[in-house]
């Protein structure tokens, strides 16, 4: 290729990368569902962006690198405090089982569905085996399960990725270098757990590494973020030098080991460790389907819409079901479980990387691994896609509507405001800075937020524990100002914050825009002052009228949804609503 070949290449890629996630955004689905079939196309109509083409031999070798920093960024977000009890148990199984099921499963159907060697069948059993948080996640928010399923299902695909790239290194050796495969030598057990200890043994170094990073130098917001990725980019790097694919357990173990050490509360993730992961999600998937011909892709068309059948419709479930068993799953929750296991961007990666090599080796069969791989990611993702949301209403597994509201303040009349909310029928989530305010706070009964105060109020993973909005009632304007202007796109739900003073000389919060909580008469300051007068806050049923020396603040609806009042919204309760009143005993 040219010079000018390979230019016009990479920007057509980053284009079509960029264009098919925003598009996905809008049209309210995966990014997967636009982007494959994107590179797809792009590849049959132009060999610029192909990546043998554009990048070269050096390709499966980025891949690796990048699919690290991918899971190091899922692993962030696998808070050990939300996997307790059967929940793990039920985690653990949903692992061993559905890896070994799967395998061997596809590994036996193989050979007769597409006409290939048992060896060929097992590598490809060995990529399906995986998952992704990269699928999972954005499937799981548009469906809106209850939080056990979010955090079952989040901490499989999360998990399934780093164990499945290591079998997927282990049996690609075998396949490439011996004509019968016999996984249950113990030689092959030998093989996993050496490259389970090289990986282990790298997460632990680049967690160190890490901890004197962030929390003994204290690096800012930009330090920081580079010190992560460049801890995670060398130490996976090492580790794949030592074995293969054992720099994703690095990668993993390191964002688990930052995101549950003790003094490490930060937030799960910097803005452009984000921007950087949804670039490289959208490179990757564009490069490697580019990489799969109309041409390879026909001849396996039909056997492998069989394949994703026997997935969904069988080995899926049946793994569900021995999962549950023993567990606290209802009928419903299982059922979900037993549809939701979409392919992404592990499986796409460990194909591209390992079919290339078995070809160059001249394997029967191995030029069909990659484009079986392509098609059961497009089908499972569209399938799950098309029917997780009518399947989990139909199971009544979709979390509630009813508003979970964060309340950051640990003030009395916080505190007061959120018993009143829990008295209205709302499951309510607090925060505040100090102890005496938390012990205050877990004394009122009212469930006590962990970590930080900017780290959990900019949490973009508090979604995953459902909160739907987030009250901003320090006593600190500037903080309350600033926290709802970075926050505002990380919440699933509004983000209010209560007003200044009017004579305030603050930094931020004057001049701060958006709307107020309760209005410009109803600030911070006054709120406090009437609470400590005696004012409490009353809970009363929405037809009863308001006496004249209350002022409404929130609505409840009968369906739960929390209305609060704003400096440019009032709100009238109507009849089987609830309203939230601040006034005199």
């Amino acid at each position: 290729m040219t010079g000018e070949d390979i230019l016009l290449g990479i920007a057509l890629t980053v284009a079509l990368a960029t264009g098919s996630q925003i598009l996905a955004n809008k049209l309210r689905v995966p990014a997967l569902i636009v982007l494959l079939p994107v590179g797809f196309a792009a590849g049959a109509v132009t060999d610029v962006i192909h990546p043998g083409q554009l990048v070269g031999p050096d390709f499966p070798a980025l891949v690796s690198l990048s699919v690290a920093v991918i899971l190091y960024d899922a692993g962030l977000g696998l808070n050990l405090r939300n996997l307790t009890g059967r929940t793990r148990g039920t985690v653990v199984r949903l692992l061993i089982i559905g890896i070994l099921v799967t395998f061997f499963a596809v590994a036996g159907i193989g050979p007769a569905l597409f006409g290939i060697p048992l060896r060929v069948a097992a590598m490809i059993g060995v990529i399906l085996v995986v998952s992704g948080p990269t699928v999972v996640g954005p499937l799981l928010e548009y469906v809106r399960p209850t939080d056990k399923l979010r955090r079952i299902l989040i901490w499989e695909g999360t998990l399934t990725d780093p164990i499945g790239g290591i079998l997927g290194a282990i049996v690609f050796h075998a396949v490439a270098t011996s004509h019968p495969i016999d996984i249950g030598r113990g030689y092959q057990i030998g093989q996993f757990l050496l490259s389970m200890g090289v990986g282990l043994a790298g997460g632990a170094v680049a967690t160190v590494v890490l901890w004197l990073a962030l929390h003994k130098l204290r690096l800012g917001e930009t330090l920081g973020t580079l010190a992560q990725l460049a801890t995670v980019i060398l130490v996976s790097a090492l580790c794949d030098i030592v074995r293969d694919d054992t720099g994703l357990i690095a990668a993993i173990v390191t964002g688990l080991a930052i995101t549950n050490l003790p003094g490490m509360d930060m937030p799960a993730r910097r803005p452009f460790l984000e921007t950087l992961v949804q670039m490289i999600i959208g490179l990757l998937f564009i490069s490697i389907s580019s990489a799969v011909t109309p041409a390879s892709v026909v001849p396996v068309l039909v056997p492998s819409l069989i394949l994703i059948a026997v997935l969904v419709l069988l080995i899926r479930p049946l793994v569900a079901y021995a999962a549950a068993r023993g567990s606290d799953l209802t009928m419903g929750e299982w059922g979900f479980i037993g549809w939701m296991a979409p392919r992404g961007i592990v499986a796409a990666s460990t194909a591209s990387a390992f079919s290339a090599a078995l070809v160059e080796k001249g394997l029967p069969g191995a030029s069909k691994i990659l484009p079986i791989t392509f098609l059961v990611i497009v089908g499972t993702v569209l399938l799950y896609a098309l029917t997780a949301a009518p399947v989990a209403r139909k199971l009544e597994v979709v979390r509630s509507a009813r508003t979970r509201p964060l309340l950051v303040g640990g003030a009395p009349w916080v505190i007061g405001l959120g018993q009143a909310l829990k008295t209205a029928g709302l499951d309510v989530l607090m925060w505040a800075g100090l102890d005496e305010e938390r012990e205050r706070i877990t004394s009122a009964g009212i469930d006590l937020a962990h970590g930080e105060m900017l780290a959990t109020a900019t949490n973009p993973r508090a979604r995953l524990e459902g909160v739907t909005a987030v009250f901003l009632l320090t006593d600190d304007d500037d903080f309350n100002a600033l926290a709802s202007v970075v926050i505002k796109d990380n919440v699933q739900g509004p983000v209010y914050r209560v007003g200044p003073p009017r004579d305030s000389h603050g930094v931020v919060a004057p001049y701060t825009g958006g709307d107020i909580l309760f209005g410009r008469a109803l600030v911070r300051q006054r709120l406090a002052a009437r609470y400590e007068r005696g004012a409490r806050f009353h809970v009363r049923p929405g037809s009863t009228p308001v006496p004249p020396d209350h002022d409404i603040l929130f609505v409840v609806r009968a369906d739960g949804r929390l209305a609060p009042v704003t400096g440019t919204q009032t709100i009238t309760p109507l009849p089987g609503d609830t309203a939230v009143l601040m006034g005199s005993v």
